[in-house]
């Protein structure tokens, strides 16, 4: 038995009326491409559907690595905003689960990345906003686009991704006001922020815009799992208190 994978968990859509084989319940819903990127960087998914906020932090607790996924537009109220006819309908009990596994991850140093929706909850709970439409992205709606981020010198992500990269995206919101400690890690080439992490000694917490799960570059999702891999160590996972130094 091999105690040694890290556990990343990963949260989900729930919808509603989903058709799937011969039913139409409520489903738990998550693209493929996320696990399957867990797995070829290293390590064991799980998946994290919304909850109790309450109970984040019990899970958080069973985990090495969090991903908070992409999705629906984050509610504009999350972030003291009118809403902008363009934005989409609120997912009030995901915003609810993800914003508290975010609160819970970062209190208890656990590796977290955020992608596209995730980034952006990311910056919101940390009190940052959101551009709640960009012209000219996403312009086809359910067809992944492509363009190049480039890496901000010094940034953990730039240690990762050293140069600029092509990558999948598909969104029409971004980040506006970057919420407390975060930094730009990352530019698309009109200088929309594509990247947002937190310092070294504040853990690791690192945010992209666009979707590795969409593509082959498996660097960040590799440095998530090499993160929380540090803290399982070679046996299991060291004791809670051990995390935040584990961390960095």
């Amino acid at each position: 038995m091999n105690l040694s994978v890290p556990l990343i968990g990963v949260s989900t859509y729930l919808e509603p009326g989903t058709r799937w084989g011969v039913w139409e319940l409520e489903a738990a819903l998550l693209p493929a491409g996320y696990p399957r990127l867990v797995q070829r960087a290293g390590g064991l998914a799980c998946m994290l559907p919304p909850d109790a906020p309450e109970l984040a932090a019990a899970a958080v607790a069973r985990l090495d690595g969090l991903v908070v996924a992409g999705g629906p537009d984050v509610d504009p109220a999350r972030y003291g905003a009118a809403r902008d006819p363009r934005t989409g309908p609120p997912a009030t009990a995901r915003d609810a689960w993800e914003l508290a596994l975010i609160d819970a991850a970062l209190a208890a140093g656990t590796p977290l990345l955020g992608i596209c929706r995730g980034m952006q909850l990311l910056n919101v709970a940390l009190g940052g906003t959101l551009v709640q439409h960009l012209e000219g992205h996403a312009e086809t709606v359910g067809v992944f686009g492509s363009h190049t981020v480039s890496p901000v010198p010094g940034t953990r992500y730039a240690e990762i991704v050293p140069a600029a990269a092509t990558v999948p995206t598909y969104h029409h919101q971004c980040v506006s006001r970057l919420g407390r400690d975060l930094v730009p890690s990352a530019h698309a080439e009109d200088g929309t922020v594509e990247a947002v992490e937190l310092p070294a000694d504040r853990g690791w917490a690192l945010g992209v815009q666009w979707h590795p799960e969409m593509g082959e570059d498996l660097r960040v999702m590799r440095a998530l799992v090499a993160a929380a891999g540090r803290l399982r160590g070679p046996s299991g996972a060291p004791p809670r208190a051990e995390r935040g130094a584990a961390a960095g």
